[in-house]
């Protein structure tokens, strides 16, 4: 399927790895040109690279805190200057710390904070006057966790309802120019969930990475993780006229696990 987006110019942030990355990718072979975004510059760089062998579309990579509000208007101008404009914004960010509430300091909650939603409000400031030109999108990638608490991750079960919040206000008070809308991850085979398998299997835990693998897939209805791959053309529809009555919607991306009716 054409997603006739060839052309188009969209900003993904954190998109050095992980589902970021996989979205920007996406996006990327489809024929928009992208910016994508990380604080470490060398990951970055690599990340580029190798989105590049597939893309269609030019790839700038822009380095930058989304804590820090003058990187994050460095982010939308970089893409504005290269592209001549903004039509895709594609917000993801890395996750809070675990841990329980009575082992979480105020100073977390405020970290927490401005890692999840200001920089979505920051980034929205800034691109909202580009993506309003011609019409646009903004797709916000946060977690399961909106829908269903997960043990020891109170920070991310509390703080990113306030995402969910703010990207239904925005499909309406942006339309009809723009469109927002959310995608809610469950596990998938991302560099950390790498790392915490193999760990697992370096203390015995497991007899092998598949087993590994395997138990994390535990209690899915597809029996198994998801491949970043899958997010990412999620997040490319979300962006492409094909969906172009789709707004204000969460999207869960969990094959299933999710027990919520809504």
């Amino acid at each position: 399927m054409d997603l006739q987006i060839d052309g188009n110019a969209a900003l993904v942030t954190a998109s050095s790895s992980g589902l970021g990355k996989a979205s920007a990718t996406a996006l990327a072979r489809e024929g928009a040109n992208v910016v994508i975004n990380g604080r470490d510059e060398d990951r970055l760089e690599e990340a580029r690279e190798e989105i590049e062998e597939v893309a269609t579309g030019e790839v700038v990579a822009q380095s930058g805190d989304l804590t820090d509000a003058d990187d994050v208007t460095a982010l939308v101008d970089t893409a504005v200057e290269e592209f001549g404009g903004l039509d895709h914004l594609v917000t993801s960010a890395g996750g809070p710390p675990s841990g329980p509430f009575l082992e979480t300091s105020e100073e977390d909650w405020y970290d927490a904070y401005d890692l999840l939603v200001m920089s979505v409000v920051r980034l929205v400031k800034e691109a909202a006057p580009h993506l309003r030109e011609d019409g646009g999108t903004i797709v916000t990638i946060t977690s399961r966790s909106v829908k269903e608490a997960i043990d020891s991750l109170v920070l991310s079960n509390s703080v990113r309802m306030s995402v969910i919040g703010l990207e239904k206000t925005l499909s309406q008070e942006l339309a009809p120019e723009v469109r927002a809308n959310a995608v809610l991850p469950g596990p998938h085979e991302t560099a950390r969930i790498r790392e915490l398998v193999e760990q697992a299997v370096e203390r015995g835990d497991y007899d092998s990475y598949e087993e590994g693998l395997d138990d994390w897939g535990e209690g899915i209805p597809l029996e198994r993780i998801g491949d970043p791959t899958e997010l990412g053309e999620v997040v490319a529809f979300l962006s492409s006229p094909r969906s172009s009555f789709v707004n204000g919607v969460s999207v869960p991306i969990d094959g299933g696990a999710g027990a919520s009716n809504l």
